[in-house]
């Protein structure tokens, strides 16, 4: 499966991020996102020889809890990170789309006439293939024709929606560009159809709606159902938290076939339990219903979208109820419970996750769950802000212990969604 990594967009391995040096480990922050604009801009006059019309841009994501559930029409709630994926452009009067990308070399010279699913490869398909779904909102336009210079700054392979954080950005990009004025719910659909129609990858849309939903110090509770979504108040900083992303750095595989046999353990007990969807069971005797799957593997799937839904719905009436500070232990607790589930039950983590988490742990972490996909990628860790740094180390020295590939940590803030920077 060819993904935006095919383009080797490794932010937060260039020289334009920022990091906070340990005694035992770093910690990485995201560029100055001012800077990392400027940067997209001068980016853009280096290949294309004249200035964009503007630069925008679009984070990653991590969710905070609500994992595998959104194809079971579930509930999650991600936020956007303060890493982003840039893109510089600007309208030329032809029918060619031009992508160039920072962090590779290759040039790519399109007819957006001729666009259609499987003519792109690699990073350049989740750009052309957000064109190609906003075409129906193009009207009038005389041409299609325009130049773009991505520049990623969200970490690869990590779990953190680098491709969404490509699509997004590119899709605010079109909308200026050809004046579309479509509604961010568009751009989000958009870029959802990109990533499943064009470049022939899966996604539930749980990480296009975050990058360009969320708001700064605010997760967003998304109803996978509906994609109806509203802001929940996560402002970590201001109450002396923080979230610590670990990238393990564990080689992802077989993540296709697995995610495609947990998608069709779910929907087989759904169809067991004579409902359409999970999110459609009645869990108020939770046990009763697991009983009537006799298919103990169905069963165990079952156990965990069906629990992980309710957790989503315990976490938001907590931060609802109060400040995260007023309810860290609960919150904590949840986080906890939801690696658990997705360990035992879903059987998507990989030792390096679960050393991370167990780590993290016994630092003193209020709570720690692997996050995304699974099967490599990364885990996140509630902590103190004062104790990032030392938890951080425990989990490199875990790391260390275990024979494992030394991770990559990264300082997570609830970031404000896609738009125009320039």
């Amino acid at each position: 499966m060819n993904t935006a990594a095919d383009a080797g967009i490794d932010p937060a391995r260039t020289s334009a991020g920022t990091a906070v040096e340990t005694a035992a480990v770093t910690l990485s922050a995201a560029p100055d996102r001012e800077e990392a604009a400027a940067r997209a801009e001068a980016l853009f006059v280096e290949a294309f020889g004249y200035a964009p019309d503007g630069v925008w841009s679009a984070p990653g994501r991590v969710n905070i809890i609500g994992e595998h559930v959104d194809y079971q029409d579930g509930l999650c709630l991600p936020m956007a990170i303060s890493h982003r994926c840039f893109a510089a452009a600007a309208r030329t009067p032809t029918d060619r789309v031009r992508l160039r990308s920072a962090q590779d070399d290759s040039v790519l010279d399109l007819d957006a006439r001729e666009l259609t699913p499987g003519a792109v490869e690699g990073w350049p398909a989740y750009v052309a293939g957000v064109l190609w779904a906003l075409r129906k909102h193009i009207s009038g336009a005389a041409t299609q024709g325009m130049d773009i210079m991505i520049d990623g700054q969200v970490p690869l392979g990590a779990g953190l929606s680098s491709s969404a954080a490509l699509e997004c950005a590119a899709a605010e990009a079109i909308d200026a560009l050809l004046s579309l004025g479509t509604r961010p719910l568009d751009r989000v659909r958009a870029a959802i159809t990109a990533e499943t129609g064009f470049a022939g990858a899966s996604t539930g849309g749980l990480d296009q709606s975050a990058s360009v939903l969320s708001r700064a110090g605010h997760a967003l509770f998304l109803d996978c159902r509906d994609f109806s979504t509203r802001p929940v108040p996560w402002d970590l900083a201001a109450q002396g938290l923080a979230l610590l992303i670990t990238d393990t750095r564990a080689e992802h595989s077989h993540v296709d076939g697995e995610y495609t046999a947990r998608r069709a353990d779910s929907e087989r007990a759904a169809e067991l339990l004579g409902v359409p969807t999970l999110r459609d069971a009645d869990v108020e005797h939770l046990q009763d219903l697991l009983d009537r799957i006799d298919d103990e593997l169905v069963r165990r799937r079952a156990r965990h979208v069906l629990t992980e839904i309710q957790r989503v719905r315990e976490f938001d009436a907590l931060l609802a109820s109060g400040t995260v500070r007023a309810h860290v232990a609960e919150l904590g607790a949840l986080l906890n419970a939801s690696h658990d589930s997705l360990r035992d039950d879903y059987e998507v983590t990989v030792p390096a996750l679960d050393v991370a988490v167990d780590a993290a742990r016994q630092a003193g972490a209020h709570g720690a769950r692997m996050t995304g996909g699974g099967f490599g990628g990364s885990t996140i860790a509630l902590v103190e802000a004062e104790q990032a740094e030392s938890v951080a180390a425990e989990i490199a020295a875990a790391f260390a212990a275990h024979g494992l590939t030394a991770p990559e940590f990264f300082l997570a803030l609830p970031s404000e969604g896609a738009g125009q920077d320039r």
